[in-house]
């Protein structure tokens, strides 16, 4: 059996896109984990961080099922809603402008922005950050704190700070001193995402404020290992360190794959802009 795919990303974090309105009988006798894991496989699948696929919805425009290359199901992904509004768009799926996409995380709204160069630019509003500890989540003893910034965390050899948002999924961002280009992602990133604190586990930010309207990020993605570009972890260091008062509330976020602006705006919203890219399309036997 063959199931068609499209192949995109936003900033380098990649993804293959399906649409199960069309494969669905096909992708019905599928194990959905089990069909994550072989198509983001690198060497023996198509090779992705992350598979999206595309339902209909009897609440938004669409709805958004999202696994990661170890075949657990997430919540939301920024950098993977750009490129599924961009795959309705292009398909003319729907003519909106700004799109109704159903997440686990609820409704999330991308909008198209302006081009940069050939680049469609798209604008999503991220909702309002999440700061309840129970609600991240994150178990720690503090359980009065409103917010947790700055918590002591130590692993290893080392204690880190950690600042702890949920953008629809659960984040520990840390900033550091240390340039994060030679920092060991890997090391560390892996060791957090999987604490007993995280019950969900948690992505990982580890961040440099470069002056009051930039910062520098290096990600550890749940679920995926260290990836180019993260839109709800980008989101996450923008919120963080808005709240810790080391920026101003719109934001550059350098990630290693390009570039995301982040505003925090009067609305108490997230919005997210940033590119999204097609590569290919193909097939592929299941």
């Amino acid at each position: 059996m063959e199931i068609r795919f499209t192949k995109m990303h936003g900033l380098g974090n990649d993804f293959i896109v399906i649409d199960t309105r069309v494969e669905g009988a096909g992708l019905r006798s599928q194990k959905l984990e089990e069909l994550s894991k072989k198509l983001c496989h690198r060497r023996f699948g198509i090779g992705a961080d992350q598979m999206l696929l595309l339902y209909p919805s009897e609440t938004a425009d669409f709805r958004m099922r999202i696994f990661n290359a170890d075949g657990s199901e997430v919540e939301m992904c920024g950098n993977g809603i750009r490129c599924f509004a961009k795959y309705i768009w292009d398909r003319k799926l729907s003519d909106k402008d700004v799109l109704m996409i159903e997440t686990i995380a609820g409704i999330i709204k991308p909008a198209k922005s302006r081009k940069n160069s050939d680049e469609l630019l798209v604008k999503v509003d991220m909702g309002e950050p999440i700061f309840e500890p129970e609600k991240i989540p994150v178990n720690i003893s503090q359980q009065s704190e409103e917010k947790i910034i700055d918590y002591p965390l130590k692993i290893n050899d080392r204690e880190f700070k950690i600042t702890c948002v949920s953008m629809g999924n659960p984040h520990a961002v840390i900033f550091l001193n240390d340039d994060i280009s030679g920092f060991s992602v890997s090391d560390y990133g892996q060791v957090i995402e999987n604490h007993p604190i995280f019950p969900k586990k948690a992505n990982v930010e580890f961040v440099n404020v470069n002056n009051r309207n930039e910062v520098s990020m290096r990600v550890w993605e749940r679920g995926s290992g260290e990836t180019m570009a993260c839109g709800t972890g980008a989101s996450a260091a923008g919120v963080a360190a808005m709240l810790k008062g080391l920026t101003e509330k719109k934001v550059t976020v350098h990630l290693s794959g390009g570039d995301l602006l982040i505003e925090w705006a009067e609305d108490k919203h997230v919005y997210m802009t940033g590119p999204a890219v097609e590569t290919f399309e193909g097939k592929i036997k299941v």
